[in-house]
């Protein structure tokens, strides 16, 4: 195995270097993806890997790794791949339900949900019911009538 391999130099077409300083600067932009595209951007401007690294203050092998992917796919290669895990078990429509019970309606016999309460009228697990609730900010058991904080 060599230490130092050669580095394949890269060229970037202005289409490119648009794309990678609009990704670099984004505000919509994951920091993994603007990382990426500065390295690219580093390497475009003749940089060594190592240098690049130092400046980044990353490894080098990180370096060569995003500039072979850009190498091999250019723009496309330095955007996340999906991810194995287990498939989404709860549906869009069930978190709509639990979401519309929790505004629209009142457990009988108390004058707020408690997650408790929900998980047994919707049936689902009271943690996956404080997850939807978290994820759209819901708070009925702070108040007598649900908010959205």
């Amino acid at each position: 195995m060599q230490r130092n391999p050669r580095i394949k130099s890269i060229t970037l077409t202005p289409k490119e270097k648009e794309q990678l300083h609009g990704w670099a600067r984004g505000q919509e932009v994951s920091r993994a993806l603007k990382l990426r595209a500065r390295i690219v951007l580093a390497c475009d401007q003749g940089c060594s890997n190592h240098k690049v690294a130092k400046l980044l203050r990353v490894s080098t092998q990180t370096v060569g790794k995003w500039c072979a992917r850009f190498a091999e796919r250019r723009l496309q290669g330095l955007l996340d791949k999906p991810r194995s895990g287990a498939p989404r078990s709860i549906s869009d429509a069930v978190v709509e339900a639990v979401v519309a019970k929790t505004l629209h309606e009142k457990p009988s016999g108390t004058a707020r949900w408690s997650s408790r309460q929900m998980a047994k009228a919707v049936g689902l697990s009271q943690t996956a019911v404080l997850r939807i609730w978290h994820t759209f900010d819901l708070e009925p058991h702070r108040t007598g009538v649900p908010k959205r904080s």
